[in-house]
């Protein structure tokens, strides 16, 4: 039986489990969908050997911090700087390990049909593995991005520099932090809601729960939201293409 998981620090919120284990049932596939946590990214190098895996998928917070423990990276991901789907091969008896970033694929298919002319600048919220791929995205979609996070540092605005002007020049808010996930569900960033209007697009790239506060508080705003359940689905099915076709994609 093949083997494939999900590698984190806390997957209690995982979707994977369960999107996988109803997907091999489904299509009469013989594998299984394992999660692992890992409470360091050192006890990955002894995971790696369990008989039968074949790919990993890789959560927070080890997205950039399991690249050097892999024989390859895809050209998309080691432009992206982070990875978040592992193919696992047995090449003349050794492990070969290829890291591949499928977040940036389901942002993308996920975020263009909802993007309108005013979209054309955008607050990242976040610096973590995952806002990596948002970046790349609002890069290639030619939406000038924002970096914003919980400290000032060159190049990245602290919440307090939120100010109403800065919100209205960037219509485009993506949330990259965990900060409102499941069981937290009444945290969120510190962001200035108040100032969203009906042209502002709030995409939380969370999941669980259905809505997050930033989400609710938005929408009660005017502005459109979206959750980061589609963008889950397709990441996981650009995924699937990587181990089970070893195709590029």
């Amino acid at each position: 039986m093949d083997r494939y998981g999900l590698i984190g620090k806390v997957l209690v919120h995982s979707f994977s489990k369960k999107f996988f284990t109803e997907k091999f049932e489904k299509e009469q596939i013989d594998a299984r969908y394992d999660l692992f946590e890992l409470p360091v990214i050192d006890e990955f190098a002894e995971l790696i050997k369990t008989d039968g895996l074949c790919g990993l998928n890789v959560t927070i917070p080890y997205k950039q911090e399991v690249m050097p423990f892999l024989n390859e990276l895809d050209p998309m991901a080691e432009e992206i700087g982070a990875v978040n789907t592992i193919q696992i091969n047995h090449i003349n008896g050794k492990l070969s390990l290829k890291g591949f970033n499928t977040d940036a694929i389901g942002f993308e298919d996920s975020l263009t049909p909802l993007l309108k002319p005013c979209h054309t600048k955008a607050l990242i919220l976040g610096t973590g593995g995952a806002s990596k791929a948002i970046l790349y995205i609002l890069r290639k979609l030619g939406i000038e991005p924002q970096y914003v996070s919980r400290s000032r540092k060159e190049g990245i605005l602290a919440y307090e520099d939120l100010t109403e002007k800065v919100v209205a020049e960037h219509k485009l808010i993506v949330n990259c932090t965990p900060s409102g996930t499941f069981p937290k569900v009444d945290e969120m960033p510190a962001f200035p809601v108040e100032y969203l209007t009906k042209d502002h697009l709030v995409y939380d790239l969370i999941y669980n729960p259905e809505e997050t506060m930033l989400c609710r508080l938005a929408r009660e705003r005017g502005a459109a939201t979206k959750n980061g359940l589609e963008m889950l689905h397709g990441q996981a099915i650009a995924a699937w293409k990587i181990w089970n076709l070893r195709i590029k994609i």
